[in-house]
């Protein structure tokens, strides 16, 4: 879920986007870009999945001109390449919106916080718990991490845009709609959780490397 045009009130896009400025600074602040410069491979690997991200966002739903359904893989992201060059790629996919007219540019920092920064941050706290207090299992990471940690920040981004315009929008109509567009969250929860967890089971499958949530040796070598 994504807004397209504005129809928050002024404080609540300006709160929005200072949240995301503050996230996005500490994401840079990791230097995410000194692990790019010394691995080409994964250059082309971010990249790739940047620009697949970018082109998937195009496939939405839309019934009404200010908000949008859509596959966010936030997630796989976060699990693939770890927060900070998540959090990047969904940068510049919401620009990528707004250069070409899709998205309202003072949206920006309202659409990173809810398809960026909420599922990122869900998917993290996921991770963290299969990492320190569940067992060393393949199958638990894969499900736990991949199809429900999914899932669950697939309903924090849409219950995040509910929020948001429960809030800061007088419109009755609009929250009447954003409302309806939440029953929609029990279609796009699995769809996202089975792509992601699909994906993801592959990669750890075949170039187990590739994840950096995922320890090939703990999960798979001391078994």
């Amino acid at each position: 879920m994504s807004f397209s045009e504005l129809m928050l009130a002024p404080w609540l896009v300006l709160c929005c986007a200072l949240v995301a400025l503050a996230v996005v600074g500490l994401a840079l602040a990791q230097r995410p870009w000194q692990a790019l410069l010394a691995d080409r491979a994964l250059q082309h690997r971010w990249l790739a999945a940047t620009v697949s991200v970018m082109l998937l966002w195009q496939l939405r739903a839309q019934a009404v001109d200010w908000l949008t359904l859509h596959l966010m893989f936030t997630a796989l992201l976060t699990l693939v390449f770890k927060a900070p060059l998540a959090l990047l790629s969904n940068l510049l996919v919401n620009l990528s919106l707004a250069v070409l007219g899709k998205a309202a540019w003072p949206l920006l920092g309202v659409n990173v916080l809810i398809t960026g920064v909420v599922p990122m941050a869900i998917t993290v706290v996921v991770w963290r718990l299969v990492d320190r207090r569940l067992p060393d299992n393949l199958m638990v990471f894969l499900f736990v991490c991949g199809f429900f940690g999914t899932a669950l920040a697939t309903l924090g981004t849409g219950l995040a845009g509910l929020g948001l315009v429960m809030l800061g929008s007088s419109d009755p109509e609009a929250v009447y709609l954003a409302r309806e567009y939440v029953r929609f969250l029990p279609l796009l929860m699995p769809s996202e959780a089975f792509i992601t967890g699909m994906l993801l089971s592959i990669l750890m499958v075949y170039h187990p490397s590739w994840v950096a949530t995922f320890n090939d040796h703990r999960y798979i070598d001391t078994k």
